[in-house]
């Protein structure tokens, strides 16, 4: 592992806008490069393997976690699994930039125990539950159940804000982008 290595995590409620500001994060600081998840999940719309995420059967991802080769991992929804490749990380680091991710509460929650003082870990926060499940209705891309799986995960989620190193208020995105930016900025080259 290298020493030198920095993450930055951005955890949220699915709709609250992390995957937003990561992108424009990615788009203005050429220091920091996107962790790419492994997931057992299907491809949505126009995500590509490799780009968006490493799409795996769930027996591949259940043979890699036997083998140790997560630094973390869930069952993000019955079925599901998401998880951090050591090998992603390593990538990344040996190229001599920052990690960021974007990631579930959980899953962000375990990187920062496990990275400590090399991480900061953010949690955006919505502007209320209600906007939010508008947010998440509004996507079209979920059935009723399913919508109402991440209604109840979100609301389970919300109780962890706390245990982050910042809560990222986002209830004008232009706003919570160019904050993100500036703890982005101050994490990874610090003023003396």
């Amino acid at each position: 592992m290298n020493p030198q290595g920095k993450l930055i995590i951005f955890s949220a409620p699915s709709g609250a806008g992390k995957t937003t500001i990561v992108k424009h994060l990615l788009g203005k600081i050429p220091d920091l490069e996107f962790s790419i998840s492994a997931t057992t999940r299907p491809l949505r719309g126009d995500e590509v393997d490799g780009r968006d995420y490493y799409f795996v059967s769930k027996e591949e991802f259940l043979h890699r976690i036997a083998h140790k080769e997560f630094v973390e991992f869930e069952e993000v929804y019955t079925g599901t699994f998401y998880g951090t490749l050591r090998t992603e990380i390593e990538r990344i680091w040996a190229k001599g930039k920052t990690v960021i991710f974007d990631i579930d509460v959980e899953g962000g929650l375990h990187l920062k125990r496990k990275y400590a003082e090399q991480a900061l870990a953010i949690f955006v926060q919505p502007p209320s539950l209600e906007i939010l499940k508008q947010r998440l209705a509004g996507r079209g891309t979920d059935s009723p159940e399913k919508l109402q799986e991440r209604f109840a995960k979100a609301e389970k989620e919300l109780d962890y804000a706390s245990q982050f190193d910042i809560i990222l208020k986002n209830y004008d995105l232009n706003t919570a982008c160019a904050e993100a930016e500036q703890l982005v900025q101050n994490f990874i080259a610090p003023k003396p």
